[in-house]
């Protein structure tokens, strides 16, 4: 005859024991997940998606850019601070940074409107503290200085078929491409000094940006850092729904996707490098 187990457990319940149990298994790892990805979003990178013409051809509609965000030091969603960066931004970099928006599509510095939303914006850093600068007939000019512009014989055809010469500036140690609508004046800006802390941006598509010019400078702390890796890329203006229809996919993976911008980095052109269009 066969003796009773010692511990008096029957062989359902000790199967029950071993079985997964979310509460105690499953949400530790689920909430460590999620502290991760909550601090790498905000110490560290964060994504965004160019939706506007404004940076052509450096950047395109649909292009998906890293930033990164400790470079400049992160600092805490509202808080009006910083933490120590690795380095102060740099004149030419591309930025991510925050315009505040208003009525009829206004924008402004967030601490001009602080009670409007805020949004994210990708321009060019063209003004540094301290700096006089102006833009007259098409031409950035620097502390009472031109800067130097190269015609590169090359055009740029935008999403509406308007065609633009493509043109290389260089802002001290940055050469990089700007566009020029030649039946198109632009918009000037009298000279101005920018204030301490402060920072001016512009498009490169300099006839066709919402920037500086119009809304004023930013503080260092509504900067979120420069725009790195071109991770993804592809012209698409339908709706997530659309995706679902198979009769779309062909197309969205011969014709939509700009293969050739993956894994670029936003980048200065090298000395003596020649744009890529």
């Amino acid at each position: 005859m066969s003796s009773k187990s010692s511990t008096g457990a029957s062989p359902d319940s000790e199967a029950e024991d071993e079985r997964p149990d979310f509460w105690r298994d499953d949400l530790p790892t689920l909430i460590l997940a999620v502290a991760v990805a909550l601090v790498v979003r905000t110490f560290l990178f964060q994504t965004f998606y160019v939706p506007s013409s404004s940076m052509f051809p450096t950047l395109l509609i649909g292009d998906h850019v890293f930033v990164n965000k400790f470079v400049y030091g992160p600092k805490l969603p509202g808080a009006s601070w910083r933490f120590p960066g690795m380095r102060s931004p740099e004149r030419g970099e591309v930025v991510v940074f925050q315009f505040a928006r208003g009525p009829q599509s206004g924008i402004y510095p967030p601490d001009v409107k602080p009670d409007y939303p805020t949004d994210n914006f990708v321009k060019r850093l063209v003004g540094m503290p301290g700096d006089r600068v102006a833009y007259r007939n098409g031409q950035l000019v620097l502390n009472g200085e031109p800067a130097p512009i190269e015609r590169t014989g090359q055009v740029f055809i935008d999403e509406r078929g308007v065609e633009r010469d493509v043109l290389i500036e260089t802002l001290g140690e940055c050469r990089h491409i700007v566009l020029d609508d030649p039946l198109d004046p632009g918009i000037d800006m009298r000279e101005r000094t920018i204030e301490e802390g402060r920072y001016l941006f512009m498009g490169d598509n300099r006839d066709n940006s919402h920037d500086g010019r119009k809304a004023g400078t930013v503080r260092l702390v509504d900067l979120s850092g420069p725009a790195g890796l071109n991770y993804w890329s592809w012209d698409w203006n339908d709706s997530w729904f659309a995706l679902l229809n198979p009769l779309t996919w062909v197309d969205n993976l011969t014709n939509r996707m700009r293969w050739n911008r993956m894994g670029q980095t936003v980048r200065c052109l090298e000395p003596g490098e020649e744009p890529r269009l």
